[in-house]
């Protein structure tokens, strides 16, 4: 099985570990030492090697960061995460701060003197971050001082590097060779007027070269470092004992590979200007260019991976159609014996896998299932473990978000169920909610607009009735790559206009402290402009990714409008033209009574 449900951190950790590390910031001359989740790739998801955050903390969500000084810690998360942090750290040792409200230049401001030093590790933080931070604390003479990781001095059992290989990705899946990829990249380059950039995304740099990998669990990529020139030439910075013959007969003459220990010198021997992302790049890459001269500019392969080729929509389509009829016989599964009383969130995630794993195409899982019973639904990206393994009760809501990577697309959905009769006090926030997915759904804009633009249809609803949620409503999605995949999002920060071929996922949401979680979420894809009948100008608009049934056993059908009920209705019938005929008779059975017109 590939979720396991170990606890792996501990609030009684922390203690010794924050005071080991203390002893090291003391002994560096350090009044402060800055701990991101992030690694050198700034990925959502590290090696257990760069898991410092949870390693002294105890801390395990996806985002945020810590800062420690002599007798404070400052934990920042965003909305996401603010009650799993409250029951993962020890709170009487760890302040509690909530991004994007609280940063930590006002915190560090507040709690350091003046003059006082703050370390980080130049390999971890990006130019912008760092750059913020130095000219928010110059007022207090408060410096950044560059230092070696001081939890990895601390840490005497840290593990090794992932080891994956690195394997090709097939052109029939990806819809272009890598040279012409290759091309494209060097072709922004020159328009820019830059010789080479600095690739450290690693899902870039597998996008890039079509290769794919396992050095993280659940994102398929390779964890590498690469300069692309403008003449398509790439120098790909990797362990050479993790590129086997057929991947360097795949890669061919113009992509070389070095040691990872030679990217210092190749930076340090580059001239001329050279693109950095400022966002992404840790600013150890920066810091290398003595004799280049550094123009920013955004990650050169961001914007044409996210724009999907037709063969890549293609393996989406596929990809969602088995995923679908997984979670229609995992659905019907649950519906028959959720009720009995006799199920765990574990029990649960156990089926769902093993639902998934019965198409004998998942390669993994595309992040560790969220199920939610009852009140763990409340927590956005809970994630149960056998200490917290909670009954799923009869009339009591159960939140599952999970998803699957196939070798041709990347899914992510989640429903969210009534277990037995439908609690009463769900049945309006829930219709809310789905009433916010289907106006995303049904969106049509101009182009130019962004995810910001959008993010307000599906909080409408919500707003009016005194809710919302402290999420983005959707994030872009990879092909066979990190199911979180920027730059576009939806979002009220979402500021990429969206494209053509761009996947995000769909997903408002509610949720109410102790008592229940609410998210539907389906992915979606950007489709090409075109004008409505009778209208003068061509829009965008989203076709649906994800067929599975809505649970209308928690929808007060008095809520929504006609328009509302038609989409559903109609989606309902495509679920079961697509579905019905490709799963078993008895999850046939319950797919027609699920999917009965409101």
């Amino acid at each position: 099985m590939f979720q396991t449900f170990t606890t792996t951190t501990s609030p009684e950790t922390a203690p010794p570990r924050i005071a080991a590390l203390r002893k090291a910031m003391a002994q560096a001359k350090l009044d402060a030492f800055l701990v991101p989740r992030a690694d050198a790739h700034q990925g959502e998801y590290v090696a257990d090697r760069d898991a410092r955050l949870a390693w002294l903390t105890g801390f395990t969500g996806s985002a945020g960061f810590a800062i420690v000084t002599a007798d404070q810690v400052g934990l920042f998360v965003d909305g996401r995460y603010t009650l799993q942090a409250a029951a993962q750290v020890p709170v009487t040792l760890v302040t509690l701060k909530s991004i994007p409200s609280d940063t930590a230049e006002q915190w560090l401001a507040e709690v350091l003197p003046q003059g006082a030093t703050v370390g980080f590790d130049p390999w971890l933080h990006t130019a912008k971050d760092i750059k913020t931070l130095r000219e928010a604390l110059a007022d207090k003479d408060i410096g950044l001082q560059p230092v070696e990781n001081l939890v990895d001095a601390v840490w005497p059992d840290q593990p090794a590097p992932p080891t994956g290989l690195a394997v090709p990705q097939a052109e029939a899946l990806t819809g272009r060779r890598h040279a012409e990829k290759r091309a494209e990249i060097a072709e922004i380059l020159r328009d820019k007027g830059v010789t080479a950039a600095v690739l450290t995304l690693s899902d870039s740099i597998s996008w890039l070269l079509n290769i794919r990998g396992s050095d993280l669990p659940r994102i398929p990529i390779v964890q590498a470092f690469a300069l692309v020139f403008d003449t398509g030439a790439v120098t790909l910075f990797l362990d050479p004992a993790k590129v086997p013959a057929e991947t360097t007969t795949h890669l061919g003459a113009e992509v070389m590979i070095a040691s990872p220990a030679d990217f210092g010198p190749a930076l340090a021997a580059l001239t001329g200007k050279v693109g950095v992302d400022k966002s992404s790049a840790p600013v150890w890459v920066s810091d290398q260019l003595a004799h280049a001269s550094v123009t920013w500019m955004r990650d050169p392969c961001a914007l044409p991976k996210a724009c999907k080729t037709d063969a890549e929509l293609a393996g989406a389509r596929a990809a969602h159609l088995r995923d679908a009829v997984a979670m229609v016989e995992f659905l019907a599964w649950l519906d028959r014996v959720a009720p009995r009383g006799t199920l765990t969130e574990i029990d649960v995630v156990r089926e769902l896998e093993a639902r998934r794993r019965a198409t004998n195409q998942l390669h993994d899982i595309s992040f560790d299932t969220i199920c939610g019973a009852g009140p763990n639904g409340a927590i956005v990206h809970y994630r149960v473990t056998e200490s917290t393994n909670r009954a799923v009760v009869p009339g009591q809501l159960l939140l599952v978000d999970s998803g699957g990577q196939y070798v041709d697309g990347t899914t992510d959905i989640t429903r969210t169920m009534a277990i037995g009769a439908a609690p009463v006090e769900a049945i309006r926030p829930f219709t809310l909610v789905l009433k916010g997915m289907i106006a995303i759904s049904r969106a049509r804009w101009p182009q130019g607009l962004a995810g910001r633009d959008l993010d307000a249809l599906a909080r409408q609803a919500l707003w009016a009735a005194g809710m919302d949620y402290d999420h983005g409503t959707g994030h872009g999605v990879g092909s066979f790559l990190s199911v979180h995949e920027g730059p576009q999002n939806l979002s009220k920060r979402g500021e990429e206009p969206l494209l053509p071929g761009m996947i995000l996922s769909n997903e408002p949401g509610y949720y109410r402290t102790g008592a229940f979680g609410i998210r539907i979420e389906n992915l979606v894809a950007v489709t090409p402009p075109d004008t409505p009948q009778g209208g003068t100008r061509p829009m965008l608009g989203f076709e649906t990714l994800t067929y599975v049934p809505i649970d209308t056993a928690l929808i007060d059908v008095s809520l929504l409008t006609s328009a509302e009920r038609d989409w559903l209705n109609s989606y309902h019938t495509q679920v079961r033209a697509r579905i019905g005929g490709l799963v078993s008779a008895t999850a046939r059975d319950w797919l027609n009574g699920a999917t009965a017109p409101l």
